[in-house]
């Protein structure tokens, strides 16, 4: 039984008001999403969770709905269905492409088609299409998630808002990839899909909203649970949302109890030959030494951290400072559009001081939300200061995350960051979670979310023992009496206090045996753990491994790694799991409207919680009819649409007719009031030359025994010679982005890693790729 449900102050839960503005209607009537339905099942650290999306078509013809929503960064998606007319059908997961094939080719047929696609491990685009004059349709998506753990508490966190995101980058020409405000760029290429467009607030609730957890503590002790940022109400075993809330803000629980050392066997039920385990380790009580350290701290100031958020980060970053001792070193680096350091620190490491310490703290005081996330230069400085240390390396980034290029991030300085520690720091009421959780996975750090400043103390006190050294390193697993899947182990990473080790893989044969965990404590003594297995009933495990697998190459891919495509869409497929290479489509087959749906509508969503105003997030949004800036330069921000203006289109992305766009919602002005133009082109453009490209990488290879500094003098002359090639061809992002990296001095082996990618990927590209193969 749920013993207290504790909530937050009532100034922070209560919901938003509604301003009584009138009904939220375009010109051809209501926006088709009616409801969202989330039904959760707890039990011990796992959740299943089933989410149906209601829609309707109030207009005249048929309709395409197209609907941009979040789910659980970690969650493992396993089934999807369509409801109509009294008819189910079940979806089938295929390789991206062919399953969009599928869709539209049903469409275009006159059936009813419904897909899910993941644009990131925390977005996904439903498109419903070809439904009928009045009908409503329903989409049932079936998920399990891991509850993550830590100081006596697990955390159910269940998203309801994509918030804006900064889309930094030079655009791209040629068809867009989605319907979203922002048009794709070569740092963000699907950031059409990314960016749906936000409803103006001050309306009714346009989309009814129910949540429901039911809560099995699975044997342990529920001590207390506790809502935040919602209210809710118990019904004996079950935390319910109450009516009338909006989906602008992430829904929390975190769930109180003690959780125990345990190894999981899991066989699979089709498959009595193979299984998969999950081993839990909780570590002693010990407090970990307090080696000297080095610390960058990256702070996030761009206008999306507007009002608490700001406030919240500051405080995060002096206690982050606070904490450090004489023995070490830091650097703070505040960022928006350009970079900054405190005055009188240099721009090198110092040591912390009580004077160096005070300049950092007065430095951070005085700062104030202002500018575009342009997140990359800050975090490759952060890596360069770091690269030199020979002590404990950590960097501490605190930000919303709110940027749509988290793979242009990752792919930079993924592979830079062996040795240091990356912990996350995310403030906001709809946090990025997915990133920050990925860049903190690359860097074996942590991820704290932070979603009020009643929240702030109890995270950086997570954050400060994070900060210093781990309890036990270097570790590795040894099999006794278990047969191990080679290659299906998830990364081990560091036990930290109050933190248990949670390590998923595969296994065949008998489901018995045991894991002995090796590695070094804080004193450099060895230190072991065995843990004996259990077989256990849990069918969740084998998604919940898969997912976090996909997650695992995802990230390599990201990193630079396209070798491993066939890898990630076999594991999916064969393990059921959605991915960022499949997809799931459902096809009706029978035939409800010649010729295909007449009408098409991205469904707007709500502006997060927390977020001020419509101002406050205006510097995310990019000006879509605008003509390319400068190389390198962000787009700039966007006017607002008015209320009551009519609805318009936007370019043709997702299925060939152009996309409305609700008239009550927030939206570049271009994009809302004219169709998106492409980018003008300074002369007509001309066919890549592929034969030159491929010379160039011949040379580049044959040069590669070369000392640094020749090295460095060749990749120049490189990019000027690329630069050159960029201009005569009237113009070419990817092209123009590799010279101008390779003209800038650096780390000579990344840049000649960059080199070589740049070169072979426009070598055998044949035009634009695939958004998704970005």
């Amino acid at each position: 039984m749920i013993t207290s449900i504790a909530t937050l102050r009532p100034e922070e839960c209560e919901p938003v008001p509604d301003a009584g503005l009138g009904a939220l209607v375009t010109e051809r009537g209501n926006l088709p999403l009616e409801s969202v339905d989330v039904t959760a099942a707890v039990s011990g650290l796992i959740a299943g969770v089933e989410v149906v999306q209601g829609f309707r078509n109030p207009h005249d013809v048929a309709l395409e709905a197209t609907y941009v929503f979040p789910l659980p960064d970690r969650a493992a998606v396993t089934a999807f269905k369509m409801e109509a007319d009294g008819r189910v059908i079940e979806g089938v997961l295929k390789e991206r492409g062919q399953a969009r094939a599928d869709y539209d080719r049903a469409l275009a047929e006159g059936r009813r088609a419904a897909i899910a696609e993941e644009d990131r491990p925390d977005v996904f685009t439903i498109r419903v299409g070809n439904i009928v004059p009045g009908e409503r349709v329903t989409v049932h998506l079936t998920l399990n998630q891991p509850l993550p753990y830590e100081d006596g508490a697990a955390t159910f966190r269940f998203p309801l808002v994509v918030a804006p995101r900064y889309i930094p980058g030079t655009l791209l020409d040629g068809e867009q990839a989605g319907d979203g405000w922002a048009p794709d760029t070569e740092a963000v290429p699907d950031a059409s899909r990314i960016t749906p467009p936000v409803l103006l607030p001050g309306f009714p609730d346009p989309v009814r909203l129910s949540l429901a957890v039911a809560v099995d503590p699975a044997g342990l002790e529920l001590r207390e649970v506790r809502s935040s940022l919602h209210v809710v109400r118990e019904e004996g075993d079950t935390v319910r949302l109450q009516p009338g809330e909006r989906l602008d803000r992430d829904f929390i629980l975190r769930l109180s109890f003690d959780a125990s050392t345990s190894l999981a066997l899991v066989p699979d039920a089709d498959d009595g030959d193979e299984g998969t385990f999950a081993l839990t380790v909780v570590p002693d009580p010990a407090p970990a030494t307090a080696n000297a350290k080095d610390v960058v701290l990256v702070l996030d100031r761009s206008g999306s951290m507007t009002g608490w958020k700001m406030v919240a980060a500051r405080r995060a970053a002096a206690r982050i400072v606070d904490t450090l001792t004489g023995g070490d070193r830091f650097a703070v680096l505040s960022f928006d559009g350009v970079v900054e350091q405190p005055e009188g620190l240099g721009e090198g490491l110092s040591e912390a001081s009580d004077r160096n310490r005070y300049r950092a703290v007065e430095h951070l005081a005085r700062l104030e939300a202002r500018g575009g996330t342009e997140m990359l230069a800050p975090l490759e400085q952060a890596v360069a200061l770091l690269s030199e240390s020979g002590r404990d390396r950590v960097l501490v980034l605190v930000t919303d995350g709110q940027v749509g290029n988290e793979d242009q991030i990752l792919e930079r300085i993924g592979a830079r960051l062996a040795g240091v520690r990356v912990h996350t720091v995310g403030i906001d009421r709809a946090v990025n979670a997915g990133f920050l959780g990925r860049l903190a996975g690359l860097g074996s750090g942590r991820c704290e979310l932070v979603e009020s400043e009643d929240r702030l103390d109890e995270a950086m006190e997570h954050i400060h023992r994070r900060i210093g050294a781990p309890l036990v390193t270097d570790l590795s697993l040894k099999a006794d009496g278990l047969d191990l899947v080679p290659g299906t182990v998830s990364h081990l990473g560091s036990i930290y206090a109050g933190v248990p080790l949670t390590v998923l893989g595969r296994y065949r044969g008998a489901s018995g045996g045991a894991l002995a965990v090796h590695g070094l404590d804080s004193t450099g003594q060895p230190w072991e753990r065995r843990v004996a297995g259990a077989r256990v009933d849990g069918r969740a495990m084998r998604p919940i491994w898969a997912r976090a697998r996909l997650r695992a190459l995802e990230d390599r891919y990201a990193a630079g790694d396209h070798s491993l495509e066939e890898e990630i869409v076999g594991v999916s497929l064969r393990y059921g799991v959605l991915c960022r290479f499949t997809a799931f489509v459902a096809i009706d087959s029978r035939v409800v409207a010649e010729g295909g749906p007449g009408h098409h509508v991205i469904q707007p969503v709500e502006l997060p919680g927390g977020w001020e105003s419509p101002v406050a997030a205006a510097p995310m949004m990019m000006l879509s009819a605008m003509a390319q800036p400068p190389a390198g330069a962000p787009m700039a921000p966007p006017g607002l649409a008015a209320p009551g203006a009519a609805p318009k289109f936007a370019a043709s992305g997702m299925g060939g007719a152009p996309r409305e766009m609700a008239a009550d919602s927030l939206a570049p002005r271009g994009a809302m009031m004219s169709p998106r133009p492409a980018p003008a082109a300074a002369v007509p453009p001309r066919e890549l030359p592929r034969a030159e490209l491929t010379e160039e990488l011949r040379r580049l290879r044959a040069a590669e025994s070369l000392g640094p500094a020749d090295r460095l003098r060749h990749l120049q002359d490189l990019g000027s010679r690329l630069a050159a090639l960029a201009v005569y061809l009237g113009g070419h992002a990817e092209l123009e982005a590799l010279a101008r990296d390779l003209q800038t001095s650096g780390d000579v082996d990344a840049l000649w890693r960059r080199a070589v990618e740049g070169l072979e990927a426009l070598s055998r590209s044949g035009g634009r790729r695939p958004f998704w193969k970005k």
